[in-house]
């Protein structure tokens, strides 16, 4: 939850050349995060981005 009380449960998550994971943002629902995954990704760098539900993982 934010301090404004509204739940963001899902996270665009990036993975680096590395294998190192970090979080984007998160956001309220899932198209608008990935919406956003989509904008990174199409920005041509070797990062991979995708988006989560906190609570799961990917698989």
């Amino acid at each position: 939850m934010t301090d404004s009380g509204t739940m963001l449960p899902w996270l665009v998550i990036r993975q680096d050349d590395n294998g190192n994971c970090y979080r984007v943002g998160r956001y309220a629902t899932k198209d608008e995060a990935q919406k956003i995954a989509d904008t990174l990704d199409g920005r041509g760098h070797k990062q991979l981005y995708w988006v989560e539900r906190i609570g799961r993982t990917a698989r």
